[in-house]
């Protein structure tokens, strides 16, 4: 490791890895270090949760680059350290295992990890998070023995872990406190469609559920003992409840930290030459209203390591692209783009018997996002409507024989 770097980024997931790629791209000449807390080389994590679970991928074939590249392009990568503290005023940081590093841009990209329980039983052997590739390679070895899973959470990462577990012939339950499905990101028709497609498939969904206790037997998980006493077994359990922003270092040197590292629009924080970016960043975003908002997605990810980059190379950004996101759960392609917190109406595109549908968000008439299930279409031209903040009526939506991008015209003209 050197001693000194032009760029350091800490965090060597989606984000961090953009930022370094579009520096080179942007030609940038000075020295760019990664530090990871990983040992394995930078890859992606989406596939961890789909095809890596089902047996039909391994890690290095989802890398972002192969090994050779990083060197040949003048990129270390520092792997398997956690950095501790962090000194903006000394442009330094410490690392775990003692090294003092000093930069002069840091890019804080260190993601976030997987949010536990304060359960009985949360430390028996057989209680998974999925957040890294050891987290499921680990689960992966364990499905080759097991029946039954309780994946507790109803989010997209349980619900895809749900998908990839059936599709293996392990009996799954889902329990979910709320009282439906993915109840914090998307509509009733969405959630609703998503039981069905889960119970189609065997999977047991149970609402408005707690979870009382993990059980186990000599140190191995046994069941999950509910709220209302019910037992159910289990060979292993998923804590799938969402994630906590990787941001102590920052927070205790005395930058500006609420859900996440506050950042500007240039993914600035409060401190000099300090930027953040990907799942950590509590950014300020124009389709939030210029609010800040922390978006746990790849897009997301991917257009903050661009901003970053472009930031330090003092090149102006590109208009903000509307955030979107993708989830893949046994046959359906769910799309979504734009923000829909604070709709104040919801349009249904078609039909959700027939696995093919959109719900359009309102917000004083304008169109603020789209979920989009197995309807590309209606993505793709979604994402103009919500870029430009198209104004349109119920009745102009609700009719999906008329493509979406016919509003667009209506609006030029």
């Amino acid at each position: 490791m050197r001693e000194n770097y032009d760029v350091l980024i800490v965090g060597s997931g989606q984000a961090g890895v953009q930022a370094a790629l579009s520096l080179r791209q942007g030609a940038f000449t000075g020295t760019i270090g990664i530090i990871g807390a990983e040992e394995h080389l930078p890859y992606e994590r989406p596939p961890l949760s789909k095809s890596f679970l089902r047996g039909e991928a391994e890690v290095d074939e989802f890398l972002f680059r192969s090994h050779d590249y990083w060197a040949k392009n003048g990129i270390e990568l520092v792997l398997g350290r956690v950095v501790e503290t962090v000194d903006h005023e000394a442009h330094e940081v410490l690392t775990e295992d003692g090294h003092r590093v000093t930069y002069q841009h840091l890019i804080w990209a260190a993601g976030g990890r997987a949010r536990t329980l304060s359960l009985p039983g949360a430390d028996l052997d057989g209680v998974f998070s999925l957040r890294t590739y050891l987290d499921a390679a680990r689960l992966r070895d364990k499905l080759a023995t097991s029946r039954q899973a309780v994946i507790i959470g109803g989010g997209y990462i349980g619900l895809e872990a749900a998908a990839a577990f059936a599709e293996r012939g392990v009996g799954v339950t889902v329990i979910e406190v709320q009282e439906r499905l993915l109840a914090r990101v998307t509509c009733a028709e969405v959630s609703g469609f998503y039981a069905n497609l889960h119970r189609g498939h065997g999977t047991r969904i149970l609402l408005s559920s707690g979870v009382e206790r993990i059980l186990g037997s000599d140190g191995a998980v046994v069941g999950v003992e509910l709220s209302d006493g019910t037992k159910l077994d289990a060979d292993f359990v998923i804590i799938g409840v969402g994630l906590i922003p990787n941001v102590e270092p920052l927070s205790a040197a005395g930058i500006h930290v609420t859900n996440g590292v506050d950042v500007d629009a240039e993914c600035r924080t409060s401190a000099l030459d300090v930027y953040a970016i990907g799942d950590c960043a509590n950014m300020e975003n124009p389709f939030a209203g210029g609010n800040r908002v922390r978006l746990e997605s790849v897009p997301n990810s991917v257009e903050q390591g661009k901003i970053v980059a472009n930031t330090i190379l003092s090149v102006p950004t590109a208009v903000t692209a509307a955030p979107w996101f993708w989830s893949h759960q046994f046959d359906v392609k769910l799309q979504t783009v734009g923000l829909q917190g604070g709709h104040d109406e919801t349009v249904l595109r078609g039909d959700p018997a027939t696995g093919k549908f959109s719900v359009v968000y309102l917000r004083d008439g304008r169109v603020i996002a789209l979920d989009c299930i197995n309807s590309v279409a209606d993505f793709a031209q979604g994402k103009q409507l919500v870029q430009k903040g198209i104004t349109a009526t119920r009745d102009e939506l609700a009719d999906s024989s008329v493509p979406l991008k016919q509003l667009l015209t209506t609006a030029i003209a």
